[in-house]
Order: C-alpha cells, then sequence, then structure tokens
C-alpha cells in the first residue's frame, strides 16, 4: 500500500483532515512529527495547513527549519512528490522548494469561504486526475494567502505551465490569480485552498479536492 506522510508542526490545524483525506483514497497515512528527520519510507508527503509555530516572524519562516524539512527537501530532490496546502504552500516557499511568497491578504482580511478554481495544469504529480481546465469547488481560509513573485518568475511559471491552478475569483490578490503551483519537475505542489477539506460532498462543499490525492497515488504507482 501506498505510504503518505502528514507532517505535524506546533500549530498545525489540518493534519487530521489531511490523513483522512489520504485514507479516502486508499493509501495509509503515516503521521511526520516536526522533529523528527525520519520520514519512515514514506512514498510521498504533505505539509498541511494551519499556524506552524504560531505564524511568528514570517508564516512558514520557522517550519522551513525544522528538522523533518530538511529530509523532505532532500526527498524532493530525489523526486518524491511533495505537497503545500495554504500553511504548507508557506513553508515549501520558505524552504526553496517553490518560488515566490505568501503575503498578507489584500484588504488585510482573513478569508473563509468556498472559492472555484481552475484546474490550469494537470501535468503535476498531484493534479493528473482532473481535465485541464476544470472547475473545481475548494475551501479557502487564510490571511496570508496572496502570492506574490517577481515578473520574471512570473512568467517563468506560465511559460513551463508550472500555474497548477488559478482563482475563478481572486479573493485575496494574488498576482494572476494564482492559487497554486508546481516546481519545475511538476512533482512539488502548493495551493492556498483546503483540497483535503473537499473530499465528501456530506462534509464539504464538494468531493471535488479527493482528486489531488488520487494523483499523487497515480505517480507513486508509475513511478
Amino acid at each position: 500500500m501506498t505510504r503518505v506522510g502528514v507532517i505535524t508542526f506546533p500549530g498545525t490545524l489540518d493534519d487530521i483532515d489531511a490523513a483522512r483525506a489520504v485514507r479516502l483514497a486508499g493509501a495509509e497515512a503515516v503521521n511526520l512529527w516536526h522533529a523528527d528527520a525520519d520520514l519512515k519510507g514514506v512514498d510521498a508527503v504533505i505539509v498541511p495547513g494551519g499556524f506552524s509555530y504560531g505564524d511568528y516572524l514570517r508564516a512558514g519562516a520557522i517550519a522551513r527549519f525544522a528538522p523533518v524539512m530538511g529530509s523532505v527537501v532532500e526527498a524532493a530532490g530525489k523526486g518524491m512528490p511533495v505537497l503545500g496546502i495554504c500553511n504548507g504552500f508557506q513553508v515549501l516557499c520558505e524552504a526553496g522548494l517553490l518560488p515566490g511568497a505568501l503575503t498578507r491578504n489584500a484588504g488585510l482580511h482573513f478569508i473563509c469561504r468556498d472559492t472555484w478554481l481552475e484546474v490550469a495544469s494537470n501535468t503535476s504529480a498531484w493534479t493528473t486526475r482532473y481535465e485541464q481546465g476544470a472547475d473545481i469547488l475548494v475551501p479557502l481560509k487564510s490571511g496570508e494567502g496572496r502570492y506574490v513573485a517577481s515578473q520574471e518568475v512570473l512568467d517563468e511559471l506560465e511559460g513551463e505551465g508550472r500555474v497548477v491552478f488559478r482563482y475563478r475569483e481572486n479573493l485575496n490578490g494574488s498576482m494572476r490569480d494564482i492559487a497554486g503551483i508546481s516546481s519545475a519537475n511538476g512533482r512539488v505542489v502548493g495551493l492556498m485552498p483546503h483540497p483535503e477539506h473537499a473530499t465528501e460532498a456530506l462534509t464539504g462543499p464538494s468531493d471535488d479536492g479527493l482528486g489531488i490525492f488520487y494523483s499523487a497515488l497515480d505517480t507513486v504507482l508509475v513511478s
């Protein structure tokens, strides 16, 4: 069975939901502790949402130095699929696995609502189950979710097909409506909205987020 690690930092809120999404997709969820560098032989890693280390200094800035992240960076360099959700996206940017940064929302308000995303690329390790251009409905809940990068980086992301998700309605002021991006090899993905909260229609706005977790399992099986 495919094993997917889910990291817990002090202040993490969504690790339980991410682990549940992994199980719903048919994989084994493996708990990973921030202070332990051992990835326990997992096939993929999820860096979940929350407020790691209280978002002190800057969201994701302290978590980036946790022992577990050193192992994640090394594993990602060898091709392991890694997903960062919300605070996890911030951590991946701080760790240098993804370019750009997440800053305070336009208007400086915390946003908590369901939002439509366009699947802008279905070639990443975490989006193969979607049709190109498909719309998915997932929750957004963040205060520092505005994606920013230099024009050079933005052009590079666009030109290489590394913009993975776009907001249909840009609620936080993200440059070029970007909701999620990937690494150059497509194995590392970060997105601000929460697919783990959209895995069953009974408990979320949809089950549209489940495709992200199925995609990772497909990627591991064909690697």
